[in-house]
């Protein structure tokens, strides 16, 4: 076999940074409520496919990080700066970052009262960027298939978290942050989630997940970022995490 050229080289190289290129990325990044400093100074990038663990205690920031990402207005933005794919969210409205991509999935899940399982669905698609038809979505959603026709909000919890991700599935998607998508659900419930997750994530889609579970969180993901008091104290694999109990202990309470 012949050696490798200088342009071969070039190739392999640049293939390789595309691979290890951070697909989203924040960067010093500070937000408030009113007078109230939140956010102190974020950063953190994540590949395309990953699915990164936003962990720490009560208080430390996690939601309001999320928000700021899917630039809902509350906390607001003072600087720094969040992109995704080149484009600079943090000068966008949250029509717009979600237009790009980004879905948020907020602990309440906000399920439309009134409307059937399928219109929550059907609704999320009347804007441009549609992401999976009904047909997939009840593909991988079998519990929600057989409940079309009931109103969403008559859902059991774990259903109507079901259904929440499946409305974000809908948009055109590329950044899932969800906020604690496993609280108040049964471990079985929390596995069929778990499993959605894996299942998308060959697809491309990358996954931020905020959940006060930090084991069942880490588990799942590849690399977690831990916040204490608005700002980064840890970031690295999720491995580390699970591995190093004063880490766990010092931060997370477990």
């Amino acid at each position: 076999m012949s050696a490798m050229t200088m342009k071969d080289e070039f190739v392999a190289d640049s293939a390789a940074a595309d691979r290890s290129a951070a697909f989203f990325s924040v960067r010093d990044v500070h937000a408030y409520y009113g007078e109230s400093y939140i956010v102190q100074g974020i950063s953190f990038e994540i590949r395309k496919g990953e699915i990164l663990a936003l962990l720490g205690r009560n208080g430390a920031g996690k939601t309001s990080t999320l928000r700021t990402i899917a630039r809902t207005g509350t906390p607001q933005l003072k600087s720094g700066e969040i992109w995704i794919e080149g484009k600079p969210v943090h000068q966008m409205k949250p029509h717009e970052a979600s237009r790009t991509g980004i879905q948020l999935v907020p602990e309440d899940r906000r399920i439309i009262q009134g409307l059937t399982v399928e219109e929550n669905l059907a609704l999320a698609q009347v804007a441009p960027g549609h992401g999976w038809p009904l047909e997939r979505i009840y593909e991988h959603f079998p519990r929600l298939a057989e409940r079309r026709r009931q109103d969403g909000v008559t859902l059991s919890g774990g259903e109507q978290q079901m259904l929440a991700i499946a409305r974000a599935l809908a948009r055109d998607i590329k950044l899932l942050l969800l906020d604690e998508p496993y609280e108040g659900l049964a471990p079985v419930i929390v596995q069929e989630i778990e499993g959605i997750l894996n299942a998308i994530k060959p697809l491309g889609i990358t996954t931020i997940i905020v959940e006060q579970n930090a084991v069942a969180a880490l588990r799942l993901s590849d690399r977690a970022v831990i916040l204490d008091t608005g700002e980064v104290a840890f970031t690295g694999s999720a491995k580390e995490v699970l591995d190093n109990a004063d880490l766990r202990h010092e931060y997370l309470a477990i």
